[in-house]
Order: C-alpha cells, then sequence, then structure tokens
C-alpha cells in the first residue's frame, strides 16, 4: 500500500506496476496515519494530485471489476460530471436495479474517489459513504468548486 497525503487527509491505495486495485480513505478526514506507508510516485499519485488540485484528468489504469454489474456501475458513475450529483434512484434505475442493491454495490466500491460513487446521493439527503459523511460531504464541495 502507498500513502497520498491530501488536504482533506490521507489517502491509502495499491498499486501493481500495471492499475490501482484499491483505495482507501482515512476514516477520520483531516487526521494522520502513523502505519509506515511511503508516497509513491506512479499514475494514481499524480492523478489524485491533479484531482485535489481541481484539475480533472483521465483516470490511470485501474484493475478490472470483479463483476458484470460492477463494471456496469462503474461505467454509469463515471457518466455522472465532475460537481453534479445523482440519486440513488436515478442510478438504479439506469442499471434496472433497486436503489437499497444500488447503495450495497456503491459500500463495496474498491476505488472510491475514483469511481465517484460519492457522486450517488439520498433522495432526501447526503446518503451514506464507506468512509463517513465528512469526505463524502468534503469530496463533493472540492469537485462543486473545481467545475466552476
Amino acid at each position: 500500500m502507498y500513502l497520498f497525503s491530501s488536504e482533506l487527509g490521507q489517502i491509502h491505495y495499491a498499486w501493481d506496476g500495471c492499475c490501482c486495485t484499491r483505495l482507501m480513505l482515512q476514516q477520520e478526514p483531516g487526521a494522520q496515519d502513523e502505519t509506515l506507508l511511503l508516497p509513491h510516485a506512479d499514475p494514481v499519485s499524480e492523478w489524485l494530485e491533479h484531482y485535489f488540485n481541481g484539475d480533472m484528468q483521465a483516470l490511470p489504469p485501474l484493475a478490472p471489476a470483479a463483476t458484470v454489474f460492477q463494471q456496469r456501475m462503474r461505467l454509469e458513475l463515471l457518466k455522472i460530471p465532475v460537481g453534479e450529483m445523482r440519486t440513488y434512484g436515478e442510478v438504479a434505475k439506469a442499471l434496472h436495479t433497486s436503489p437499497r442493491a444500488m447503495g450495497q454495490a456503491l459500500g463495496a466500491n474498491p476505488l472510491p474517489v475514483m469511481i465517484p460513487c460519492h457522486r450517488v446521493v439520498a433522495a432526501d439527503g447526503l446518503g451514506g459513504f464507506a468512509f463517513g459523511s465528512l469526505w463524502k460531504q468534503q469530496l463533493l464541495s472540492l469537485e462543486a468548486a473545481a467545475s466552476m
């Protein structure tokens, strides 16, 4: 695992030399992890650097989705423009599934931020996010500012 430090908190990710296989956000945004993870120069850290500077770039190579449904979900999430959101119901309808199933699939996304599950919100509020509502709010705010 490698480490990327952003203004919102630390991000751990796995880069196998060919693709990013996993990305995890520090549970408490802004907290500093004391583990022995090192910064690394690779396409993932370069993409994250651009992303957090508001310069949206093409994604680095990502590990393939584990299932056909997850691949379809990825493609649907990548259609959501930076700075915009969709509801669980809207995304579920596009994928011909239920909002509850959609929420569960989003919660299992191994590549948050890159596959923008944070852009999916509840019809009546923010909705859930595997790494907490503070991360979700901050990512949405960052993207809203970048899209202006």
